[in-house]
């Protein structure tokens, strides 16, 4: 449903809101989430984690040529 750079976005904000809050169950840093985005239909749905669990052996993410080429266009 999204793009790589959109999905990097909004896992920044995320854990930028999450950390705000200075919650003391939280970590202080690098909070570990799962946000489950749901389309309009069964097939759109977008799965975002935070950008920091991505080192180099997992960061190449799999990415979906209608997302990236649609984002352009919005």
């Amino acid at each position: 449903m999204f793009s790589k750079d959109q999905k990097i976005k909004i896992a920044q904000e995320v854990e930028k809101i999450l950390l705000s809050f200075d919650h003391p169950e939280m970590p202080k840093n690098e909070p570990n989430f799962t946000l489950k985005v749901e389309g309009k239909g069964v097939w759109s749905w977008a799965e975002i984690k935070p950008n920091w669990i991505y080192d180099r052996t997992n960061r190449k993410r799999s990415i979906n040529p209608f997302n990236e080429r649609n984002a352009i266009k919005r």
